[in-house]
C-alpha cells in the first residue's frame, strides 16, 4: 500500500512537471518563430537586429534585386537577435535551390550563417561557405568593422564569385592569413637550409638530404605558403615576400654552422 501511494505521488509530480514545462516552453517557441515579424511589403532584407541604417537597407535590397535580375541567383538577408520569423521566411521569399539566405544572428559566436540552395554547390563548395563565415563573421572582424560590413563583404564575395562562374576559395588575402603564409614559408626555408647543410668533407650542398626532406619543406612552402596566396589574389607583392622569406630562412639555416665555427675560431 505505501509503495502504491509513493508510485502515484511520483506519477503526479511527473505530470505536473510536464504541464509546467509546456506552459513555460511553448510561449518561448512562439516568440522565436513568429510570422508576424515579416514585413508587409516586398523586400530582400529583413533587419530585425538593426544592423543597417534605413538608407543601407534600401540600397542593399535594390542591389540584390538587380543582381537577381542579372544572374538569376536569389540572395536574401535576415538579421535577428532575440526575435526571428523562423521558417516563415522560406515562404515569404520563395526560397529554392537557387537561393541563399544569409542569417546574421548576434547571439552566436559567429555572426554569419548561410542556408544554401543545392544549385550553388557546383560553383561554390561547402568549404567556400565555411571560409566565408569564418573570415567575415568572426568576432574580431565584426568588432573592427561592424556587423553591417561583415554582411556586405560576405555578399560581395558571393556575387563576385557567381559572376565569374564560381570560386574554390574566398577571394582576397587578409593580413592575418598572409602573415601565416609568410611564417610557414620561412619555416619551410629553415627546414630546407638545415637539410642542405654539408655533412661530408668537401661537400658543398647536401642535395640528397634536401630531397629527403622535400615533403616537409615542400608542404610548408608550396602548399601552406604559396598556394593560399596565388589562389586568393593576383597581387605579386605577398608572393614575392613569401619567396624572400623562404630564401632568407634557407640561407640562415644553411650558413648557421659556418657562422658558428667562425665565431669560435675568433674567440
Amino acid at each position: 500500500m505505501p509503495n502504491l501511494r509513493v508510485r502515484r505521488l511520483f506519477q503526479g509530480l511527473m505530470a505536473l512537471m510536464v504541464v509546467i514545462s509546456v506552459w513555460t516552453i511553448a510561449p518561448a517557441a512562439q516568440a522565436y518563430d513568429n510570422p508576424d515579424l515579416l514585413p508587409d511589403h516586398p523586400t530582400n532584407v529583413i533587419d530585425l537586429a538593426n544592423e543597417f541604417t534605413n538608407t543601407q537597407e534600401e540600397a542593399l535590397s535594390a542591389d540584390l534585386s538587380k543582381f537577381e535580375a542579372e544572374t538569376g541567383w536569389k540572395l536574401r538577408v535576415l538579421t535577428q537577435s532575440d526575435r526571428t520569423p523562423g521558417t516563415a521566411v522560406k515562404g515569404f521569399w520563395g526560397l529554392d535551390n537557387k537561393s541563399v539566405l544569409l542569417v546574421a544572428d548576434t547571439r552566436g559566436g559567429n555572426l554569419l550563417n548561410f542556408s544554401v540552395g543545392d544549385d550553388f554547390y557546383p560553383l561554390l563548395s561547402r568549404t567556400f561557405w565555411i571560409e566565408l563565415q569564418t573570415r567575415f563573421g568572426n568576432q574580431f572582424f565584426v568588432r573592427d568593422n561592424g556587423g553591417d560590413q561583415a554582411i556586405l563583404e560576405a555578399l560581395e564575395s558571393v556575387k563576385g564569385c557567381l559572376r565569374q562562374g564560381g570560386c574554390k576559395v574566398v577571394p582576397g588575402l587578409p593580413r592575418e592569413q598572409w602573415l601565416l603564409t609568410l611564417i610557414t614559408s620561412t619555416v619551410g626555408g629553415l627546414v630546407f637550409g638545415f637539410a642542405a647543410q654539408p655533412r661530408k668533407e668537401g661537400q658543398v650542398f647536401a642535395w640528397q638530404w634536401a630531397l629527403i626532406f622535400s615533403p616537409l619543406w615542400g608542404i610548408l612552402f608550396l602548399a601552406f605558403g604559396i598556394g593560399p596566396v596565388i589562389t586568393r589574389t593576383t597581387d605579386w607583392l605577398p608572393l614575392f615576400r613569401n619567396v624572400a622569406g623562404f630564401a632568407i630562412g634557407a640561407l640562415v639555416a644553411f650558413l648557421a654552422p659556418t657562422l658558428g665555427r667562425s665565431s669560435t675560431s675568433e674567440t
